[in-house]
């Protein structure tokens, strides 16, 4: 594909987002069905789509309604590039700039805040001063992040491992597991190192906030809203122990077995009515459903789909899940409440809540990382019986 055609299928994947498809179902979609395209290609059209989601916004050029193709002109022109090869009118590729369209680049505006009106204020008194810092890192690539497997490998025996497939990484001060992936990100998943279960990719704040809990060889350890299972991993990977994994939707932990086996871990998946016939456990960890506005530069299309509306629909979710996983936790036993959100009224307001409703409970730790400090953002909390 050429440079011009690859604008041009990103301008189309972003009308079909636009109309309301989810920007990963779009994206694959066209990939299953362009034979053709490369895995350049597909990596490049996959790159504007997101890099324009990100900042959807500040590159929207003003005058213009809001389409795939002036969403990806906003954003060329943002970036510098040179727009008269990529619209020149020629095959496959976007037609040429009208006047309308050139008025309208030529017009000067403020850069805006590449976030919903809403959100904005409730950003802003959660993050104080560091409002501005993560505003700005939404806008761009998220780091890419690997947690490193101790039971099979030490961090520099898994950098050496990565660096003979062409990926380049560094320690992070967050996490003794975790390395950054400098250059060869793309590779990862082709990776000896990778396949071999010396590696599994996940943000360094994750990994920090499994090292920080209360974990010990012989522990009964419950992931209660597992998903893919990656957190349930990063804790077996910490010690000897029995480790059971749920999901309310248990086809997301489909991957979870084959990937504890890659580990060297053993995960026990259970369906609902197991969960509790096997309690208790000495840990209860509870990855909540929430806004992922931690994680938006990852799924920026997110971002622009999550409303008020929602947020008020899963508080109440969060609540409930947190109350009925304290029923599973043994005597002397850890609840861990967990979630990738920047907004207090999803962490700290919901563990406060959950104390002052049962004072049983009492608080062992709590912490909050922003993107301000590297990584994603994820908020942790340990509690224990009082």
């Amino acid at each position: 594909m050429t440079p011009a055609a690859r604008v041009q299928t990103a301008a189309e994947c972003l009308d079909e987002i636009l109309a309301g498809a989810p920007a990963e179902q779009v994206l694959t979609r066209w990939a299953r069905a362009s034979r053709f395209a490369g895995s350049k290609d597909r990596a490049a059209v996959r790159d504007h789509v997101y890099d324009v989601l990100r900042r959807r916004r500040s590159v929207m050029p003003e005058g213009l309604a809001e389409t795939g193709r002036a969403l990806m002109l906003g954003l060329l022109a943002q970036d510098g590039a040179d727009l008269e090869p990529l619209f020149d009118g020629r095959p496959y590729g976007p037609a040429p700039l009208s006047e309308d369209e050139r008025a309208a680049l030529a017009a000067s505006r403020p850069v805006a805040v590449d976030l919903p009106d809403w959100i904005i204020p409730r950003l802003e008194a959660a993050l104080g001063e560091d409002f501005a810092a993560n505003a700005e890192a939404m806008r761009h690539r998220a780091p890419v992040f690997l947690r490193v497997n101790l039971r099979k490998t030490t961090p520099q025996k898994a950098a050496i491992a990565l660096q003979k497939d062409g990926i380049e990484t560094v320690t992070s001060p967050l996490a003794e597991t975790a390395l950054e992936v400098t250059e060869g990100a793309r590779r990862v998943a082709q990776s000896a190192a990778y396949r071999d279960g010396l590696v599994e990719l996940q943000d360094a704040s994750s990994q920090a906030a499994i090292a920080a809990l209360s974990l010990s060889d012989g522990a009964r350890v419950l992931d209660y809203c597992a998903g893919g299972g990656g957190k349930t991993l990063a804790m077996a990977g910490r010690c000897q122990g029995t480790f059971f994994a749920h999901d309310i939707e248990p086809r997301r932990m489909r991957d979870l077995p084959d990937r504890a086996k890659r580990a060297g871990v053993t995960v026990a998946c259970l369906e609902a009515p197991d969960v509790r016939a096997k309690a208790p456990y000495d840990l209860v960890f509870c990855d909540v459903p929430c806004s992922g506005s931690g994680t938006w530069r990852r799924t920026p299309d997110a971002k622009w789909r999550f409303s008020e509306a929602d947020l008020a629909a899963l508080l109440p979710v969060q609540a409930t899940i947190l109350r009925e996983a304290a029923g599973l936790v043994s005597e002397g036993g850890r609840l861990v409440y967990a979630t990738c959100s920047l907004l207090p009224e999803e962490n700290s307001a919901q563990v406060d809540a959950f104390l002052a409703d049962h004072p049983d409970w009492q608080l062992d730790l709590s912490r909050h990382w922003t993107l301000a400090d590297g990584c994603d953002g994820f908020f942790v909390a340990q509690l224990c019986r009082a």
